[in-house]
């Protein structure tokens, strides 16, 4: 008996349909360096801008198996459609998990709607992967608190609306909700970038902006260690998705081409130095990929291991990108470096998903810290002692 066909979840759907109109103007996209303003638009329609924000605040309530495929698809056609979906979700994130009743009110519909693009500020100027020693100060004065510093590398800073900002306190870290149309906020587009140059990143600077005290989430001292923690885990989730949607996507044409191209009337499959290329591909993508569903799986069912699985399959599902896509435009040629190449232009993207939401260096650390805990060995220390 033929096994009938899993039904596809709806948020996955509606993601394959908008990959598939915008897989051609994503090339056009990148060489003018910026999403169209109804990308959001498109995306908030379809239930996709923050997918997994309950139904109760206006969202798809997709579950993390369903997010994750999401990005997996957008991620393969657009990595700034995915960045924008993945911002959008951190800031959400922070705000499920440590935001006011009244602040899941006031802002989850309003993200989950497109009403509001949001974007989280954190990377400074000497903060990237320690952003413990942010300079960017958060005062209070009467019933207000006053924001003041230059954040980095801010993805959709010059779409949002709202910005989720971590910034220094008398009392610790704060992460503070900043509207971007405030006295004081100022923006500056970054362009030519290395990849991701349709995510509309910019360096926004905050010049002693008033903000209402009740637009703190969490308390003062657990800004970074709570509020950031959780955001920046709902980003390394949904990025490694996106990965693994980039490996993906790039085999794919590199198989068509190996298929079709042919060399002295021999098709480029029929060499094996192609085929074994084509083979570690493959490995890579499908490796990466069954970390990704054992991190959705940990998230939901195993809280106590998801952090840990989420920076193996993010690890994992980064370094996969950048090997398939390197790869992919070797096999491509000259048609892999053309403008317009979709593996080329996943190749520049991928090198920035090894450094954003943990950079790789800072994963082996903490996988190898893991390590050491699970297997009952004092982890050592950089100066040679144990702990």
């Amino acid at each position: 008996m033929t096994r009938p066909p899993e039904a596809v979840p709806e948020p996955v759907r509606a993601a394959r349909e908008l990959a598939a109109r915008w897989l051609l103007p994503a090339a056009a996209w990148d060489r003018s360096e910026g999403l169209p303003g109804e990308v959001a638009g498109d995306l908030a329609r379809a239930g996709l801008l923050a997918p997994d924000v309950p139904a109760e605040y206006g969202g798809a309530g997709a579950g993390q198996q369903e997010l994750g495929e999401v990005c997996a698809t957008l991620g393969g056609v657009c990595g700034a459609v995915r960045g924008l979906v993945t911002v959008q979700g951190m800031v959400a994130a922070g705000l499920r998990r440590w935001g006011t009743a009244g602040q899941r009110r006031t802002w989850l519909p309003r993200l989950a709607s497109g009403e509001l693009v949001a974007a989280f500020a954190a990377t400074e100027q000497d903060a990237g992967s320690a952003l413990a020693h942010v300079a960017t100060t958060v005062e209070e004065d009467g019933d207000d608190l006053v924001v003041s510093g230059r954040k980095r590398w801010v993805t959709c800073g010059q779409l949002a609306d709202l910005v989720l900002v971590l910034g220094r306190a008398p009392g610790g870290l704060a992460a503070v909700l900043v509207e971007t149309g405030l006295p004081g906020v100022r923006r500056e587009a970054v362009t030519g970038q290395l990849g991701m140059r349709a995510a509309r990143i910019a360096h926004l600077e905050f010049d002693a902006v008033r903000v209402p005290r009740d637009h703190l989430v969490a308390p003062v001292g657990l800004g970074l260690s709570h509020v950031a923690a959780t955001v920046l885990d709902h980003g390394r989730h949904t990025v490694a998705w996106g990965c693994v949607g980039m490996a993906e996507a790039a085999l794919h044409d590199a198989v068509t081409h190996a298929g079709t191209r042919l060399q002295g009337g021999t098709p480029l499959s029929a060499h094996q130095s192609v085929r074994a290329v084509l083979a570690r591909s493959a490995v890579a993508a499908t490796g990466a990929r069954e970390l990704c569903r054992r991190a959705a799986r940990a998230r939901t069912h195993e809280p106590g291991r998801a952090v840990h699985e989420t920076v193996l399959a993010k690890y994992a599902a980064a370094d996969a990108a950048a090997a398939v896509t390197r790869d992919a435009v070797q096999i491509l040629g000259s048609a892999g470096c053309a403008p317009d190449s979709r593996a080329g232009r996943l190749f520049r993207d991928a090198k920035v998903m090894e450094i954003i939401e943990g950079a790789q260096h800072v994963a082996e650390t903490h996988i190898a810290d893991r390590l050491f805990r699970d297997h009952g060995v004092p982890a050592p220390r950089p100066d040679g002692a144990t702990a």
